[in-house]
């Protein structure tokens, strides 16, 4: 258990999570370093947080940086998490997509975490496709990034124990998508798997080598960094839309205030962002 964290070194904490994936400790957060990083300092026989920065500092051992932030930036995620902007697809962006006649549609999910929301949009778009004949968005393409190497090993295996399944999936779902194996796991059909491919990425840094995309989903991360920095990724992920691309947000976050590149589209299924013409 890590204890006695000096407020030096919690300073000299939040300055380096900052600086390395832009995220904003308040204070008062003591708590969260012990919870995340108790394990990881006893594995690495580092006796205190003031240890840890000097072990970071110097550079050895060589992985300990990116085990912090892996640590410091899992966060807890589930199937169809908040339902929204999932029911917005099916029922609005895709037929309007459709009608449009798009032929070639990439979706970003920024922050994938373990890989619920990437399949979730996956699974949302095989349930559209079934409905609709012709429909060109068969060919859609989804690109799921995460900072945390870790994540993205468990993402890329589409497999899932039955606590994880039972967090916003239903049995139908489960049922269709979902094949058992071993020790109570279950793993996703290839017809979901197949249209999502990983990449890791620091959203801080440029996103020139993702390409373009027709939707970007951003939930539930802005709210973990500054101002400064919620203006600088809106205004860059602005960018990584072709034009009249959609932008989805966590139900608490908002644009107001840190981008003039997107109008707010309030609908009977919830809120997104269209990028301005």
């Amino acid at each position: 258990m890590i204890s006695n964290i000096s407020p030096q070194d919690y300073e000299q904490f939040k300055l380096f999570l900052e600086q390395a994936c832009g995220i904003l400790l308040g204070d008062g957060k003591q708590y969260l370093i012990t919870s995340r990083l108790t394990k990881l300092l006893r594995d690495e026989n580092i006796e205190s947080v003031s240890a840890l920065l000097v072990a970071i500092g110097r550079g050895y051992p060589h992985h300990l940086r990116d085990a912090v932030i892996d640590a410091m930036t899992t966060n807890e995620t589930s199937w169809f998490r908040d339902q929204s902007p999932f029911i917005l697809l099916a029922k609005e962006i895709f037929p309007e997509m459709d009608r449009n006649a798009k032929r070639q549609c990439r979706i970003w999910s920024s922050a994938c975490s373990s890989g619920q929301e990437p399949y979730t949009i996956s699974i949302t778009l095989n349930e559209y496709l079934a409905q609709v004949a012709n429909s060109g968005l068969a060919s859609t393409q989804i690109m799921a990034t995460d900072i945390s190497m870790s994540m993205l090993a468990t993402a890329k295996k589409a497999e899932y124990d039955e606590a994880i399944l039972g967090r916003g999936l239903t049995l139908e779902r489960k049922q269709k998508f979902f094949t058992p194996i071993a020790d109570q796991r279950w793993r996703l059909v290839d017809d979901i798997v197949r249209r999502v491919s990983f990449k890791e990425q620091n959203l801080l840094l440029s996103y020139g080598a993702l390409g373009k995309f027709d939707i970007i989903f951003c939930r539930n991360v802005l709210i973990y960094f500054s101002a400064e920095r919620k203006s600088d990724i809106l205004n860059r992920m602005a960018l990584a839309l072709n034009p009249g691309g959609y932008l989805f947000l966590g139900a608490s976050e908002t644009i107001s205030g840190y981008s003039d590149a997107f109008e707010m589209i309030r609908s009977p299924h919830g809120v997104f962002y269209r990028l301005k013409a």
